[in-house]
């Protein structure tokens, strides 16, 4: 996943920020072929780019899809996912982060805290 984790800008901020989707469909039916996994896809890269995020990876079988977006922190990942699950009312959504969570946790509580 390296080559993935390039550092976007804003004007206040730098940021790596991803997101993993997985959309189900109901009651987990097989109904997906390639050409509507393909239809999807083309539909949720032009809703990422509405948001000012990227699609960096798709991908699914015939009862779900997965999705890597890439998106900017002035996006809620709560907003993006639904604007994306139009088809979908379950989903899972995990953000993807550089550090395992204890190396983040140790560092924060090493920080130099004013007395």
């Amino acid at each position: 996943m390296g080559g993935m984790r390039k550092i976007r800008t804003g004007w206040h901020c730098v940021f790596v920020m991803h997101v993993h989707v997985v959309f189900v469909t109901k009651c987990r039916h097989e109904v997906f072929t390639d050409a509507h996994l393909t239809r999807v896809e083309e539909i949720m890269r032009s809703v990422c780019a509405g948001f000012a995020c990227e699609l960096v990876e798709f991908n699914g079988e015939d009862n779900h899809a997965h999705l890597l977006v890439d998106f900017p922190p002035k996006i809620a990942a709560t907003r993006l996912v639904n604007s994306l699950k139009c088809w979908s009312g379950p989903y899972f959504a995990g953000t993807v982060g550089g550090a395992p969570l204890a190396v983040v946790k140790r560092y924060i509580e090493q920080q130099n805290r004013p007395v």
